[in-house]
């Protein structure tokens, strides 16, 4: 069944060990660093019990996301689930809820890639998913890794110890996004390790409240932010960014998935539909927060009085072709979509598709901000300092006469701009172009899995035959 955002907020308050600033956070709901951005999860939780969503959001009781799509439509319906979601954050909450539960269910649609030679997590897979749906659960992940410490110590996460209940890790992992109001972190790693490498091939989940797990959590532009009125996105869509650190922490075997073992702890995320999963939810957000800032853009030039330039409306044609860009690599993703294991595992996106949608993204976001912002102008720096300069009884008016235009009174322009800037210029806004080039791992790792897509092969074949059809004798 599902949970309302106060019984997820309620689950937010068990005692984990979260670093800001210095100050160990006691707790996230209520810290000026976290809480607006806690409450927007919950308003994620809370969509599902409104009658206009539920049916989008729930199938059999539980969030779609966690359903194995067994057909093109069921992918249809998760992406509308998808897109339900993504627009409650405007695209700016990248891991939410149902991004690591499409990941798991990718998990379930084929838990035999679980078994490898020296152990078997099959079972622990499926219980996995079982967990997260029956709980309704918020589970992040952080796979990456801190590079080598002093002298070359070894600081990545690694197995240390083995009990008969368990195992004991110890060492770091890095940019767990969304981390700190997740109730679980799956902990592993998508890049390819040495067949030798035993110590860090493991992948397992963990609550975080578990002793010796800390998060060290990246500033908070939540915290930094003066008021919704000047910070919109920031204040309340600040997913964060944090450090896993683990000192000696026991993971019981039940939590454990993968086990030194390489070749299974990489099979995990490639031969199984779940990173083709991760895909099909975050392009769907992408295409998604496009539209956002393609809109933000029109409104910008309507303030500006420019929308009927020419320069401006090829602009604003180029942005919504961007939209469409986005929006059709959704479609041709489910369109192209392939069977797991036979059909017994249901059907995934289209892995060509997916890998190419990651390459678009990457390159086509940062492409989108700078033709906002050069559309915006000079407005984006010269804004009030703050919301207050408006109700000031002697800046105000100053204020509401030389920031307004012809249909758009200074505070609805101001309110416009600073949205603007908090969506293109802020830290936030840098923090977000970052996020969009790099959060399915860096490029080296999904550029190096298109090429084993199937389409090098096709495009080498087409080559190929051009060349052999001529050859020095060949005449007019």
């Amino acid at each position: 069944m599902t949970r309302s955002g106060q019984e997820y907020l309620e689950g937010l308050r068990d005692g984990r060990e979260i670093w800001l600033d210095g100050e160990r956070v006691k707790d996230v709901t209520a810290h000026p660093g976290f809480r607006s951005t806690a409450a927007s999860f919950a308003g994620l939780y809370d969509l599902a019990d409104d009658p206009v969503h539920h049916p989008v959001l729930v199938q059999g009781g539980v969030r779609r996301a966690y359903a194995v799509p067994r057909s093109y439509e069921d992918l249809v319906a998760r992406r509308r689930a998808f897109r339900t979601t993504a627009r409650a954050g405007f695209g700016f909450l990248g891991r939410t809820p149902d991004y690591m539960a499409a990941g798991a269910a990718g998990f379930a649609a084929a838990p035999a890639v679980f078994t490898g030679g020296t152990f078997d997590g099959a079972e622990h897979a499926l219980a996995f998913h079982r967990r997260l749906t029956e709980g309704d659960l918020h589970c992040a992940f952080t796979l990456g890794n801190p590079p080598p410490g002093h002298g070359g110590e070894d600081l990545t996460l690694r197995v240390v110890a083995e009990r008969d209940g368990g195992i004991v890790v110890r060492g770091a992992k890095t940019v767990g996004t969304g981390a700190v109001f997740a109730d679980e972190i799956l902990v592993g790693t998508i890049e390819p390790l040495p067949a030798d490498d035993l110590a860090h091939a493991l992948t397992f989940a963990v609550r975080l409240d578990t002793p010796g797990l800390r998060l060290i959590s990246r500033t908070s532009y939540e915290e930094r932010s003066r008021s919704v009125f000047d910070h919109p996105l920031s204040s309340r869509y600040d997913e964060n960014d944090a450090m896993l650190v683990c000192e000696d922490v026991f993971i019981p075997w039940e939590r454990v998935l993968t086990y030194r073992d390489p070749a299974t702890t990489g099979a995990v995320w490639w031969q199984t539909p779940a990173y083709l999963n991760f895909v099909h939810q975050s392009a769907t957000r992408f295409w998604t927060k496009l539209e956002f800032l393609t809109g933000l853009a029109i409104l910008i030039t309507r303030s500006n009085g420019t929308e009927s330039l020419p320069p401006v409306t090829q602009a604003v044609g180029r942005l919504l072709g961007m939209v469409a860009q986005a929006k059709a690599f959704v479609l041709a993703a489910e369109a192209s979509y392939e069977e797991v294991d036979g059909g017994r595992g249901g059907v995934r996106p289209g892995q060509e598709i997916s890998f190419a949608q990651r390459i678009m993204a990457g390159e086509l976001y940062p492409r989108a901000v700078q033709d906002i912002r050069l559309l915006a102008g000079g407005a984006l720096v010269q804004l009030p300092a703050s919301g207050r300069d408006l109700l000031h009884p002697e800046l105000g008016p100053l204020v509401r006469r030389y920031f307004g235009t012809t249909g758009h009174p200074a505070e609805d322009r101001v309110k416009l701009l600073k949205l603007a800037w908090d969506a293109l210029g802020s830290e936030f806004a840098g923090r977000h172009e970052q996020y969009e080039r790099l959060y399915h791992g860096a490029p080296h790792v999904y550029l190096t899995m298109q090429t084993r897509a199937g389409a090098a092969d096709d495009c080498e074949h087409l080559a190929q035959a051009c060349l052999d059809g001529y050859g020095l004798g060949t005449t007019r």
